[in-house]
């Protein structure tokens, strides 16, 4: 019997076997200069890297560019560049492209046309959307644990420097998507806009940026390998991540800010890896974290190793969860996600909250609409 207080939605899921299937996409209509230059596909099944070898373009005797890749059933998005992100491609007036959307459950022939690309415009000013109350707490802090450094901003409620009051603190994964569209990749949460405006108790969100390099080894606690790459393993380095957050950032922010340093009003969150690892964070550190958001957690990356780090160590957690994901992004997001769930709820006491809604992105678009629905549970 599941002893979750709130659970908001719930169902069976039938057994499916994800196959890969062979996509095969081409180019019809590129801009006219000479095209002495490779393509590549850049995606959320390659961690976003604009000039992955093995997601590369083929030519065809007549010109045009084509590449044959195999995925699993599921839901992706991608961008098509020259190699790099100032090289990207963008609509005619030189605008920024949204992302192309794959929704792989057969196999699939694809045409598609570029209609530009970013570097043959004038670059437009990014304007900076950041709230004033947004500052950078250190533009490199030292990871002891990893032998890295980091840049770590932090927003402050407003007030903050008038009052002597003490506030709770957020801990966020990808600082770089969550406050400003100048250092975002796709978007950003709009976590500052939402804290300026909203009526509940203030917090403290302290944000860490993730270098790009090494983001999927940080934001994983275990070995794995990516579905559109079997063959070579990325190491994880979560717990010493996730030791850097509680030995050494935590203490840091404790010192230098007016913070509640109690279990109660201590939080962390994230999206996608920074949903695991803020999930993980909580199991490895049940007396420090008294809350969570898991968005879109990838439990694909290592489903057993994690229900079996539940079934450990689930007893002694006892924090407000909140989980997310939509029925969009992927075949196995939701039941993987409600598996996890289930588990921890079986042995833990927490009251936790899972919504999945039928439609949304993997994106922080689609995060961003849940930060309110999330923040609301996690302060009650």
């Amino acid at each position: 019997m599941l002893r979750s207080k709130l659970l908001v939605i719930l169902w069976v899921f039938p057994f499916r076997l994800f196959a890969q299937h062979p996509i095969h996409i081409e180019i019809t209509s590129l801009p006219p200069e000479p095209r002495t230059y490779d393509l590549y596909m850049a995606g959320s099944f390659n961690n976003w890297n604009p000039a992955d070898e093995k997601f590369m373009f083929q030519r065809k005797g007549n010109g045009q560019f084509y590449i044959d890749v195999n995925l699993p059933a599921g839901n992706y998005e991608y961008k098509i560049t020259r190699g790099s992100w100032k090289e990207v491609e963008t609509n005619t007036d030189g605008s920024d492209k949204s992302n192309r959307v794959l929704k792989v459950e057969k196999e699939e022939s694809i045409s598609v046309s570029i209609a530009g690309w970013k570097d043959q415009f004038a670059a437009v000013p990014v304007i900076s959307t950041a709230s004033k109350q947004v500052r950078v707490a250190d533009t490199a802090m030292y990871m002891p644990q990893l032998k890295r450094k980091r840049k770590i901003e932090v927003y402050l409620p407003e007030g903050y420097g008038t009052s002597k009051e003490r506030y709770p603190v957020l801990y966020m994964h990808d600082g770089q998507n969550l406050f400003d569209d100048k250092t975002s990749g796709a978007g950003e949460w709009g976590v500052d806009e939402f804290m300026d405006t909203m009526r509940m108790r203030k917090c403290i969100v302290v944000a860490i940026a993730n270098d790009g390099i090494h983001r999927l080894h940080e934001y994983s606690p275990w070995d794995f390998r990516l579905k559109s790459d079997t063959e070579n393993i990325i190491r994880g380095e979560g717990k010493a991540y996730t030791d850097f957050l509680v030995k050494t950032l935590k203490p840091y922010i404790d010192k230098k800010y007016r913070t509640r340093k109690d279990k109660a009003n201590t939080w962390v969150a994230g999206s996608s890896m920074g949903g695991l690892i803020s999930f993980y964070a909580v199991l490895q550190y049940p007396t420090v974290f008294g809350g969570a958001g898991i968005f879109s957690p990838s439990v694909w990356i290592a489903k057993q190793p994690l229900l079996s780090l539940i079934k450990i160590k689930g007893k002694k957690v006892n924090s407000r969860l909140f989980f997310f994901c939509s029925k969009e992004e992927s075949p196995d997001m939701a039941p993987d996600m409600l598996l996890a769930f289930q588990q921890l709820a079986r042995v833990s006491k927490s009251p936790m909250t899972t919504i999945i809604r039928d439609q949304g992105g993997h994106n922080e678009g689609t995060w961003r609409k849940e930060l309110p629905l999330f923040y609301e549970f996690i302060v009650k």
